[in-house]
This record gives C-alpha cells, structure tokens and sequence, in this order.
C-alpha cells in the first residue's frame, strides 16, 4: 500500500469514527430520574457496608456477574423483584420469562423505576438500565424479547433481591 492510500483510509477512518461519535453522544443522554422516586445518595463506605462485595461491584462498578451464576434465574414464585442496594421495586415476577441467556430476564420493568443511557463509545450498543432511586446498575435492554413489548431487559442476579408475595 502506498503512503497515500493509506492516508486516505486513515482519514476516512476518522470521518466515519467522528460520525459515529456523534450519533452516539445524542443517544448517550440518560432518560432523567422520575419525580415520583426519591434518590438515594451514600458514601463509598456506605455502600460498601450495605452491600455484598459482589453487588458492590455489580451496582457501583457496572461489572456483570458470571452467565448462569445468579439463583434468581430458577425463581419463578409470585413475587417482585426489588433493587438490592436500595429496595426499589423494578419487576413483578410474572414479568419475568426464561431467555436462556444465563441471567434473570424480564420483558416489562415498573414505569418511572429505571432510568437508561446508551454508551457514547460504541455504536449500537445495547441501553443500560439502571435504579432510579440509588442509580445501581443492574443491566441492559435488548429488542428481542417476547410480546407485548418485545425488550428484554437483561438483569444482574447480584443487583436484585426477590421478595415472594
């Protein structure tokens, strides 16, 4: 390849790299947090007292739990599925459906209790979710799901606590 071409292909790369991005920062905007829900604010160390080292990680690190890891995947009693760092409802459990993903599934979340954001460095990307009251992370929303709504969002086992009816 000549000098050249090959700084066309790298100029052309940066054009499309820069398109990219822009397109990305407007979806990047999170949905704002519900009025309806009051937020939660505490220390790291709060945090860490409050939590399990591995939901610490999951809800104030956005790290995901190993696939096929979590019990909420065979839970399937009556019941709503609540933010673990703060006790927010998010889910009912007749929301929640088997994807054979490995992680607990849900095709509906409760109105104004999550708020997502789309990741401005990559492109097409899937939305995260996460509790409107603590801001915790708890997962993505994929367009897969089954109807009504066709999303499934894709949950953490460690960021979630199953209080049975």
């Amino acid at each position: 390849m000549r000098r050249r071409s090959f700084l066309r292909v790298i100029a052309s790369t940066g054009v499309v790299a820069a398109t990219y991005r822009i397109i990305d920062v407007h979806a990047a905007a999170p949905t704002p947090p519900s009025a309806n829900v009051e937020k939660l604010y505490l220390s790291d160390a709060a945090w860490r007292e409050r939590l399990t080292p591995e939901q610490y990680a999951v809800l104030r690190f956005s790290e995901t739990e190993f696939a096929g890891s979590s019990k909420l995947n065979h839970e399937y009693r009556a019941g709503t599925y609540v933010c673990a760092g703060c006790d927010l409802p998010l889910f009912k459990s007749e929301w929640k459906y088997d994807s054979r993903t490995g992680w607990p599934s849900f095709w509906q979340a409760f109105d104004d209790h999550l708020t997502t954001r789309r990741p401005i460095y990559a492109f097409r990307a899937p939305t995260e979710y996460r509790c409107a009251r603590c801001d915790g992370h708890h997962g993505y929303i994929f367009e897969d799901g089954p109807p009504p709504t066709g999303l499934r969002y894709c949950s953490n086992g460690a960021a979630l606590k199953f209080i049975r009816a």
